[in-house]
């Protein structure tokens, strides 16, 4: 099927990765259904950058933590384009350590309800869709806290629940490509720290010391922040360039993960 009769979701798009996730799909021919909620100010140039384009869209203001909501945003979707091929799965709260403080449970609820909940009511509501395209696509957004937790450097960017509901992500990833297969490929996008997530362009970077920053930066084996590029070309990867790739992670973090313990010289040896 040719990309001009394609149709995409993609949730956050107002600004940053979702933004660019979806201008990415308009500007090769896709038809996109996007979705908004905060950062009203933003709405008027994406609304702008998604008209340049060209390219059939639908942009949608919807709370997606009122489960209710999901189903009647859906149904706009394929009222108006008439199918659903692909999913990009990209909505979370993140939680920073220097932001919020200690935990309080109205911070815990509002991470666990949109960075995990807010998925999975999608994702059922997509499903039917996806799997009537035939060659359905999912793109699940999540975050190496699922797997670094709130430790070394990133105790300052990583909350204990935003890291619980993101390592969530990978067991519904998995639980998502069985329901899917073999007509639904889903994967995961697990993202270090990028630019405008957990990044420079973001409110709690500019409240970390200098020395917080750097060792980030040495953690990180590439030495660099996560560019909104980086995270384009991956998601192109999965829809485009990964037929035979269901129920996986791929991580784009510069290494973050593996950083932090430098190797020993190679001693001599007695033999």
């Amino acid at each position: 099927m040719s990309d001009t009769k394609k149709v995409a979701l993609v949730l956050g798009a107002v600004k940053g990765i979702g933004k660019a996730i979806a201008m990415d799909l308009l500007q090769r021919g896709i038809r996109v259904a996007a979705t908004w909620f905060d950062w009203p100010e933003s709405q008027p140039t994406m609304q702008a950058d998604f008209e340049s384009t060209g390219t059939a869209h639908l942009i949608l203001h919807t709370n997606l933590l009122d489960t209710a909501a999901i189903a009647d945003m859906m149904a706009r979707v394929v009222d108006r384009f008439g199918r659903l091929d692909i999913l990009i799965n990209n909505i979370e709260r993140g939680g920073w350590p220097v932001v919020h403080g200690r935990y309080i449970p109205e911070q815990w609820d509002l991470e666990l309800a949109t960075t995990l909940r807010a998925k999975r009511w999608v994702f059922e509501a997509a499903l039917p869709h996806l799997k009537a395209s035939g060659h359905g696509a999912v793109v699940n957004l999540s975050s190496i806290a699922g797997i670094v937790g709130r430790s070394g450097p990133a105790s300052y960017l990583f909350n204990e629940g935003y890291a619980a509901a993101n390592r969530g992500i990978s067991l519904l990833t998995e639980t998502w490509a069985r329901l899917g297969a073999p007509r639904v490929r889903v994967n995961e996008l697990m993202l270090g720290v990028i630019e405008t997530r957990h990044g420079p362009d973001t409110r709690g970077w500019g409240l970390l010391t200098d020395g917080q920053r750097q060792a980030i930066l040495d953690h990180t084996l590439l030495a660099r922040i996560g560019r909104i590029d980086d995270v384009v070309r991956a998601v192109r990867f999965l829809l485009d360039e990964a037929p035979f790739m269901t129920g996986s992670v791929l991580r784009i973090d510069g290494g973050y993960p593996l950083g932090g313990e430098a190797i020993a010289p190679m001693p001599e040896g007695v033999v």
